[in-house]
């Protein structure tokens, strides 16, 4: 017990401090003084100051360049199986209509609000401060929100400020940043992702142009020596000559992560670098899928500058390695099924994971639940750690997209395992709304378990590292635990969309209305606690009564979260999941179709 209490307490402190710093690459602070719901003061947008010259990318020479680029796939793409439901079978009544169509201009209603304040008062910078209406320009000073929410615009059919918001697009500087490192997996998802899938939808030639924009300036991170980027990305020395080679520790997440844009772009452009420089990554993590310490899975960290993707002892799906998974089956849709290596890599490594990092939580109402925790090798043991974080919500998601791409009857039950996690986590919080991070009482296995109300306290006992002696109920009432949680790592709400991500694939899939009661009781709660008269703001803590609140109100805001709320209430033929998929930004790139056969 000793032993296992040591090991439990240095995993949950190293899990959340790794976690906060991958979460919090680019803080912000708590506001402290003016109320949640004061107006703010309309400042003039101060002018920058440029301290060097802009780059102009497409001009900055390549040192390391390569001589053969790997092509995109040249056979024509094949049917992919069916992914939605088929709503045609199953009418919606008058009653469910209205309902449905109240809850989405509901969410359309917020969505405006927070972009017109966001156009006031921050336009042109990153982020707006939803309690004090500042501004924050932490992804580069390239206007984050701006460029993030274009598709979201467009797809909630507000065209004219789509239109009117592309002028600007058009002003925006990427061959400029105050910052000095810029985080090249932020930038590729958000702004290659945003503006790739705003062209998408609206065919405006200025996106594509600005895309490529984007494009030019990543991959010049690509170019080291081995070809692997730099993702934590020193932008004036890549644009003053200076030699890079990529980073010695470099998250799974950040490296893994990239293949979706950079293949659209190649895709779009006809441009192979794109494309090339990324299927290199893949081609090498496939060579080594077998040789890590739990074969199947790569590690969250890996040596980049050594291009060694196995040393490492610690596997998850959850943070620091999340979207390199789950890009795995949505690239294998974006090529058209035209590369079986994502399929293998996808399945292969699912099977390690439903082996060795799903585990069961055991409630007291004895659900058949599902959870992603954290694995850490130690020779030939591998110890499981029983976190819950909401990002690890995409999961449910993954595991369903997968399920029907491949038809694979265990991972549809696991997709509904892993999300129905989600959904009670919010349910079983005070607020109503899941914490980032927490730990849940484990099964022994994950087919069979009972509660045990002694079990859950002793183990409550063993994450506070107090005397099991004591009085365990109230233990559990000052930290403020819901039964099943045995300790609340972080908790903040920083406005998250990876469970209604997974709730609105798992509706779209099975076209079952649970999924839309439970999307709406999110929702409700969600907007309880957040809104503000400026936009919505992040929760310090999810489990006091009334949340405290953090003047924050990321891009994804407005790019993911609210555009996954208004897809559940939307009809199903808006972004099909059988005609787009979507980055892990929420921006929808479109599925390539087999060309039509005409009989005669």
């Amino acid at each position: 017990m000793a032993l296992l209490r040591r090991y439990s307490l240095y995993t949950a402190m190293a899990i959340c401090l790794i976690y906060m710093l991958y979460s919090l690459s680019f803080p912000y602070e708590v506001a402290d003084g003016p109320s949640p719901y004061a107006k703010p003061t309309k400042k003039p947008r101060p002018q920058r100051e440029q301290a060097y010259k802009s780059f102009d990318w497409a001009k900055v020479p390549v040192k390391n360049k390569v001589e053969s680029p790997i092509p995109l796939p040249t056979t024509e793409p094949t049917e992919l199986p069916r992914i939605q439901f088929d709503f045609s079978e199953k009418k919606e009544d008058a009653t469910a209509k209205n309902i449905r169509e109240t809850r989405r201009e509901e969410v359309r209603k917020q969505f405006l609000k927070c972009w017109r304040n966001y156009r006031s008062y921050a336009w042109m910078h990153d982020e707006i401060r939803p309690i004090s209406g500042e501004i924050t320009d932490h992804f580069g000073g390239w206007a984050a929100t701006l460029i993030d929410a274009l598709d979201t615009l467009w797809v909630m059919g507000f065209e004219e400020e789509f239109n009117s918001a592309i002028e600007d697009v058009e002003m925006i500087d990427f061959g400029y940043t105050d910052l000095g490192m810029v985080n090249v997996f932020e930038t590729n998802i958000r702004h290659l992702g945003g503006l790739l899938a705003a062209y998408e939808l609206s065919k405006d030639e200025r996106l594509l142009a600005k895309a490529k924009e984007v494009g030019e300036m990543l991959y010049r991170a690509f170019d080291t020596p081995n070809h692997l980027p730099i993702t934590r990305w020193h932008f004036r020395d890549a644009g003053e000559e200076k030699p890079q080679v990529a980073d010695e520790q470099v998250l799974l997440a950040e490296i893994g992560s990239m293949t979706m844009e950079f293949t659209r772009l190649t895709q779009l452009t006809g441009d192979p670098k794109y494309y090339d420089a990324v299927t290199r990554i893949t081609r090498l993590m496939e060579e080594q899928q077998e040789k890590t310490k739990l074969p199947g899975m790569w590690p969250y960290v890996v040596n980049a500058r050594k291009a060694d993707f196995t040393q490492d002892n610690s596997f998850t799906l959850n943070s620091m390695a999340d979207s390199t998974y789950e890009y795995l089956p949505k690239m294998y849709a974006l090529l058209g099924g035209q590369d079986y290596i994502y399929q293998k890599m996808y399945e292969r490594s699912m099977k390690t994971a439903v082996e060795h990092a799903l585990y069961r939580p055991s409630t007291p109402e004895d659900l058949d639940l599902l959870a992603s925790g954290f694995v850490r090798v130690e020779g030939s043991t591998v110890f499981v750690d029983a976190v819950l974080q909401h990002l690890s919500c995409y999961t449910g998601g993954m595991f369903a997209l997968g399920s029907k791409l491949f038809d694979n009857a265990e991972h549809y039950k696991i997709a509904r395992q892993l999300t129905d996690t989600c959904v009670w986590a919010y349910k079983a919080s005070t607020s109503g709304i899941m914490p980032e991070v927490s730990h849940l009482l484990k099964c022994p296995n994950t087919t069979e378990c009972r509660w045990d109300e002694k079990e859950w306290h002793n183990a409550v006992a063993v994450m506070a590292d107090q005397n099991e002696e004591k009085d365990p109920l109230h233990n559990i009432a000052n930290l403020r635990l819901p039964s099943g949680f045995v300790a609340i790592d972080d908790r903040r709400y920083i406005l998250r969309p990876e469970a209604i991500e997974s709730v609105f694939i798992m509706y779209r899939i099975t076209g079952e209305q649970a999924w839309q009661a439970a999307a709406w009781d999110m929702w409700t709660a969600i907007q309880r606690s957040t809104d503000t008269d400026i936009g919505n703001s992040a929760l310090a803590d999810i489990s006091a009564d009334s949340p405290p609140r953090d003047d924050s109100m990321e891009s994804f805001w407005m790019a993911e979260t609210l555009k996954y709320f208004f897809l559940i209430f939307s009809e199903p033929d808006v972004i099909s999941l059988d005609d787009f998929v979507f980055n892990t930004e929420a921006h929808p790139f479109r599925i390539p179709k087999p060309p039509a056969k005409f009989g005669w």
